[in-house]
């Protein structure tokens, strides 16, 4: 089973020469591992770009305009992205004015297959470069929210607990008193005290997500089978996927590995994000988890066939605070990610095959059990 995650890098070559040429570049690009496409004009480029790309490969003279400026605009809408200028007529103004386009760099034609893909390896690198900035930077600044969020939670947690105690333990009394009613005067007096124990309730939980974001208990990790964890959430939430009309399933093999960790926990990170997966899938649609190894760890996979989530807030999905929904705390995708971080893993979203979101998670093996001894 191939890695869900993986991904070739992105190469849009831009040249107007024989298709020939751009034939045997495309077949030298793809046998490198890269992923191609072609334009042979500044107006093909942009609609190509539209895609994404990792580096650019641009000729200098195009037919319908020149090179550095659409390097210049290429590198503008996608500045995390780098472009190498490609030309036959090398001169002092032509490199200028490649530095000042943003160019990473520029490649006489015609070069090597060896200059070319460690051209465009340079390029990667810059590229790779420029995620791990961005990584650092989102980081950084859930690091400062969690401060403040540790802050709040210590001064808040024990003037909000002690009220909504108080006022749980009075709506039980006064629970109490209407049983003790006429059953035909029962009715309307209990249906607006459900509510108010309702929202109580949800107060409740969207405190017990402040404090347990804020203050993380201990990780004490054990070996946890992975087949067993999925099989159990997928139990845990068949029948709320029948209410829902969505066909929930574990599909094909999984693998008998172990992960280190806390079962509970990470059976929570699964609930979490099946639920979240739940909600945003139509009725008649699927939720769909699968597992498998690799030489990096163990995976799982959770593809929903709901609308997906807009590439412009991916990145933001796990910040403490961020939703989109009309209620809530914000902290249920940022909690699910702070243990997945504890368990030494990642979790990343994406799009699922068939449409719809995918997440992806991955975890590191637990080391093999070590061999009975022979009596």
């Amino acid at each position: 089973m191939s890695r869900p995650d993986a991904r070739l890098p992105r190469v849009l070559v831009v040249d107007d020469n024989a298709a020939s040429f751009l034939d045997n570049l495309q077949e030298l690009l793809s046998d490198a591992g890269y992923q191609v496409s072609v334009a042979d004009s500044c107006r093909a480029a942009r609609e190509r770009a539209h895609a994404g790309f990792d580096v650019a490969l641009v000729d200098l003279r195009l037919p319908d305009g020149e090179g550095t400026s659409l390097a210049a605009e290429l590198k503008s809408g996608m500045p995390e992205s780098e472009v190498v200028l490609l030309t036959g007529f090398a001169t002092l103004e032509t490199a200028v004015a490649a530095v000042r386009a943003g160019a990473c760099a520029y490649l006489m034609k015609p070069c090597s297959p060896q200059d070319l893909l460690l051209t465009l390896e340079q390029a990667m690198r810059q590229v790779r470069l420029h995620a791990d900035k961005r990584e650092l930077a989102r980081r950084a600044q859930m690091t400062e929210k969690l401060a403040a969020v540790g802050t709040m939670t210590a001064g808040l947690s024990h003037e909000i607990r002690n009220p909504l105690n108080a006022a749980a333990l009075q709506l039980s009394v006064l629970e109490r008193r209407l049983r003790k009613l006429p059953e035909s005067q029962q009715g309307p007096l209990m249906e607006p005290l459900s509510l108010v124990r309702d929202e109580i309730r949800r107060l409740d939980h969207i405190l017990e997500d402040f404090l347990q974001f804020a203050r993380p208990r201990e990780f004490r990790p054990q070996p946890v089978e992975v087949e067993p964890l999925l099989r159990r959430v997928v139990d845990l939430l068949g029948s709320q996927a029948e209410v829902r009309r969505v066909r929930l399933e574990l599909v094909g093999p999984v693998p008998a590995s172990r992960v280190p960790g806390e079962e509970e926990r990470l059976r929570q990170v699964l609930i979490n994000l099946a639920l979240n997966a739940l909600e945003a899938t139509p009725s008649e649609g699927q939720v769909r988890l699968a597992a498998g190894e690799d030489e990096q760890g163990v995976w799982v996979t959770l593809d929903d066939s709901g609308p997906g989530i807009p590439v412009e807030i991916r990145d933001r999905i796990f910040e403490p605070f961020f939703t989109t929904k009309a209620q809530g705390s914000g902290l249920g995708l940022s909690i699910v990610h702070a243990i997945v971080t504890q368990h030494g893993g990642t979790l990343v979203v994406g799009d699922a095959p068939g449409g719809g979101a995918r997440f992806v998670l991955r975890l590191p093996k637990a080391a093999p059990a070590p061999p009975q001894g022979v009596g």
